[in-house]
């Protein structure tokens, strides 16, 4: 019998969302007459643009004959699309190679893999509530995990412990699930935390399409300093609507070299270089012709007409929430609405409540972490009138 990796006992059980499906599946069940609006989902609902339906649609041509037609591509990502990548870094204000981005099939895969990249002896600093691939990733190769507290405190945006020393730092910034974002001065602090400690920043960025205040750092290679110790993970599926096609990117610096423990320098580019050859036969030619064509100036703008339909999804839930004077987070410069449940309330006993008395449907906080367990997370993916009326709803169970 093989020995099995037992670090899988470990996980918790992925109930979250099969639990939100089976309670709300049994109250429609005994209740068809009582249509239910659900804001939990962090899918997007909006069809692709017209950029990238154009470009999927050529490459298919293409795919179809024999002069135009391609095989296997290069693991890291075709050049068209890294430049296009790249490019859009620079409209931005910052500058990255393009041999420095890997192209993918999202970013939930590559901070999922990125844990191969390192020991199983690390100080590895997550926050609280967090995406729980950070946690189960970790979890699944054997690293103790080691949290820092995100609450209302501090806005949901935890600072480095000086006194501590740590190897590996996620940071999701605009955060999922919380919509905090940090802003340039709280950056560089992480980034001089890094530096002192020669850790490791691991920042999520798969939301930054949603910022709109040019105050507000899109990227952490928009500090000083952060090439030398952080790794940013993207996705075009809340960008451009890629979460059925599938595409993002990670961009591994080529200055991120460090000591291995014979005296050897050792590249995380080169690194992430070999294992994605190694284990990834690379993201489809369709997809990234597709991929590249969000990135022109036309993309862009097509994909923000979308952005700004969650956008004001976002404003509808924020404005009824403070009109309730119900506390939240987020609405702003991301697509997630964290408030904290009233009355009291723990995040699962709100789901239940906002299910048997208006029918609407988001995502209980516990299943972020322990600090989510008196909050609940509402998404702005939903259609605009669906969200009109369920902060309709909202209105009338919460008014003073």
């Amino acid at each position: 019998m093989p020995k099995l990796n037992e670090n899988y006992l470990q996980l918790k059980d992925s109930y979250l969302f099969s639990e939100i499906a089976h309670r709300t599946a049994a109250y429609s069940e005994k209740h068809p007459d009582k249509p239910v609006i659900r804001l939990g989902i962090g899918d997007v609902t909006r069809p692709l643009c017209e950029c990238a339906i154009k470009a999927l649609h050529e490459s298919v041509d293409e795919m179809g004959q024999s002069a135009t037609f391609k095989g296997y591509g290069p693991e890291q990502g075709y050049a068209k699309t890294r430049d296009a990548i790249a490019a859009y870094y620079k409209r931005n204000g910052v500058e990255v190679d393009a041999d420095a981005i890997f192209i993918s099939d999202g970013a939930k895969s590559d901070t999922g893999n990125i844990t191969e990249l390192f020991g199983h002896d690390n100080v590895i600093l997550i926050p609280d509530p967090v995406y729980p691939v950070y946690v189960d990733s970790n979890t699944m190769c054997g690293n103790k995990v080691t949290y820092i507290s995100g609450n209302a405190d501090n806005d949901f945006l935890p600072m480095p412990d000086h006194s501590q020393h740590v190897d590996v730092i996620y940071i999701c910034s605009p955060n999922n699930p919380t919509g905090a974002c940090y802003n340039k001065e709280q950056l560089k602090e992480w980034v001089d935390y890094a530096l002192e400690n020669e850790a490791v920043i691991l920042y999520d960025s798969a939301y930054e399409a949603f910022i709109s205040d040019p105050e507000l750092p899109r990227s952490i290679y928009a500090i000083e300093g952060a090439r030398k110790c952080a790794i940013e993970f993207c996705s075009l599926s809340k960008t451009a609507g890629f979460t059925g096609t599938r595409c993002g990117y990670t961009v591994v610096p080529k200055e991120l070299v460090f000591t291995s423990s014979d005296g050897r320098k050792m590249s995380l580019n080169a690194m992430w270089n070999r294992r994605q050859s190694t284990k990834y036969n690379g993201t489809s030619y369709i997809v990234q012709n597709a991929a590249a064509a969000i990135f022109s100036e036309e993309g862009i703008k097509e994909c923000q007409e979308n952005l700004n339909y969650y956008k004001k999804n976002a404003k509808v839930i924020a404005d009824t929430l403070t009109e309730l004077q119900i506390p939240f987070y987020g609405g702003i410069h991301s697509p997630y609405i964290w408030f904290e449940c009233p009355n009291g309330m723990d995040s699962w006993t709100c789901f239940d409540y906002l299910l048997e008395n208006i029918q609407v449907v988001g995502t209980p906080g516990a299943g972020f972490g322990e600090n989510g367990k008196n909050y609940f997370r509402l998404t702005s993916f939903g259609t605009y009138e669906s969200t009109v009326e369920a902060m309709n709803r909202f209105k009338k169970l919460f008014a003073k």
